[in-house]
């Protein structure tokens, strides 16, 4: 007797087989897509940071202001903050997937003195996966406005993708 082809359990199996494969592959995709957007959160925030540490240490072209971090008046068009700090990537403000930076790259609006020990709870607005918070502190505790010249320390605040946590980047003059 010769086998001319496979019978139909045989086939049955080696689809069921391949298509338990495929959905672990593609399941283990989206997760590795979901982990590299992470890491570039994380990178943009160090970034960020580093280009905010670098303006406390050597100001704006032609002004005399150190030992100062940028006002809330840094938030806005990306033409702004490219100015305010002139080292920065724009790209560094955009989180993965993003490409308007005054709707991702947001000031803290947190109102009159700032408590004591600072959380990722009491920030507003509170960031989202597409979106990080800058809150910019006045040696008294305060939130820096506008035109402030008195800022202290900062907080980022960003919220990562996989497990939905938000998390805090302080000033190293904190």
């Amino acid at each position: 007797m010769t086998r001319r082809g496979f019978t139909i359990v045989e086939l049955i199996i080696t689809i069921t087989i391949m298509g338990i494969l495929l959905t672990l592959a593609v399941v283990n995709v989206g997760s590795t897509q979901m982990n590299a957007r992470d890491e570039e959160r994380k990178a943009d925030i160090e970034a960020i940071a580093s280009n905010l540490e670098a303006f406390y240490t050597g100001g704006t072209d032609g002004t005399v202001n150190f030992a100062r971090y940028p006002s809330l008046g840094l938030i806005g068009p990306a033409s702004t903050i490219t100015t305010s700090l002139r080292d920065a990537n724009i790209k560094s403000f955009l989180p993965p997937g993003t490409t308007d930076v005054t709707q991702t790259f947001l000031a803290s609006t947190n109102t009159g003195s700032l408590p004591a020990i600072q959380t990722t709870a009491g920030v507003l607005p509170q960031p989202t996966k597409d979106q990080y918070v800058y809150q910019p502190i006045k040696s008294d505790g305060t939130l820096c406005a506008s035109g402030d010249v008195d800022c202290r320390k900062f907080n980022l605040y960003y919220r990562l993708e996989a497990d939905n946590t938000v998390y805090k980047v302080t000033s190293k003059n904190q």
